[in-house]
């Protein structure tokens, strides 16, 4: 008798599931340019916008670096321009602008999630260097992600010049005397901008024959560039103004102002305005 065996074979599938590892989310940030407006000595504040994006449910902490600019700090730092010239001015966590934004504790940005970072800045009034475009690049180490965001700040110096004079007081004037004053004309000038300082006529309107009033009685004098009282000062530019050149600090000039003798008057008060007007 013939047996017959039978034989079953058993298929074995096992489906095979990769699933890979899910990635942790990954910090950016990016910051818009800080572009200051014109600048002309005044304080000038400006402001540039950081975001934080992919960062759901993290949080840390952003900080500024010096910047570019030699000698820069958290306190203070420098755009550079032509030749070399720097330009100070401040960046700051508030909009008041108190607290520097720099590197240290107390002085950067606590962030939670994806947010807005704000970064104030304000040009240091006063400056008067050379025109023209000045830039510094600030960094922000940014963790987690171990990169280096920077921040480019610019700013364009125009020509400009400032001006203040001290009054011109004669004193008592005795007919019998020529009498003699001075007064003192401060000049601020962007460096290398060359400029022209005029006088003019006041209460006569004619420069080479002013007068100080008192009613209707006139007293006649005369303002000089030189000690020498020979060479008028007027406001007519490149035949009786003084020139100079903008170095970036106050730059005095003197007004000679003199009475001539033998004008009997009648007894009083004289007085007279001038304008200095700084052409440039």
């Amino acid at each position: 008798m013939m047996r017959r065996l039978t034989r079953a074979g058993l298929l074995i599938v096992a489906l095979l599931a990769f699933v890979a590892p899910k990635a942790e989310a990954q910090c950016t940030l990016s910051f818009s340019s800080l572009i200051f407006p014109a600048y002309t000595g005044t304080a000038v504040p400006g402001t540039a916008t950081g975001t934080h994006t992919g960062c759901s449910g993290d949080s840390g902490t952003t900080t500024l670096g010096p910047g570019t600019g030699v000698g820069g700090s958290e306190t203070i730092r420098y755009m550079t321009g032509p030749n070399g010239a720097v330009l100070a001015y401040g960046l700051f966590t508030n909009a008041t602008m108190t607290n520097y934004f720099g590197n240290t504790a107390g002085h950067d940005d606590q962030w939670t999630g994806n947010q807005s970072i704000y970064v104030y800045g304000q040009i240091t009034a006063g400056q008067y260097p050379a025109p023209g475009t000045y830039t510094d690049t600030v960094q922000s180490p940014y963790p987690p992600s171990g990169t280096s965001h920077p921040i480019s700040v610019t700013e364009t110096i125009l020509k400009n010049c400032m001006v203040t004079a001290t009054n011109l007081a004669f004193g008592t004037y005795l007919a019998t005397a020529t009498s003699t004053s001075t007064s003192t004309i401060s000049v601020t000038c962007t460096n290398t901008t060359p400029y022209n300082v005029g006088l003019s006529g006041g209460a006569s309107g004619n420069v080479a024959a002013r007068t100080m009033i008192n009613g209707t009685h006139v007293l006649k004098y005369s303002l000089f560039q030189k000690s020498t009282y020979t060479t008028n000062w007027g406001n007519t530019v490149g035949t009786d103004t003084e020139a100079g050149t903008g170095n970036g600090l106050v730059q005095p000039l003197t007004v000679y102002g003199q009475l001539l003798s033998g004008q009997f008057v009648q007894a009083g008060a004289y007085s007279d305005t001038i304008t200095a007007t700084v052409t440039y």
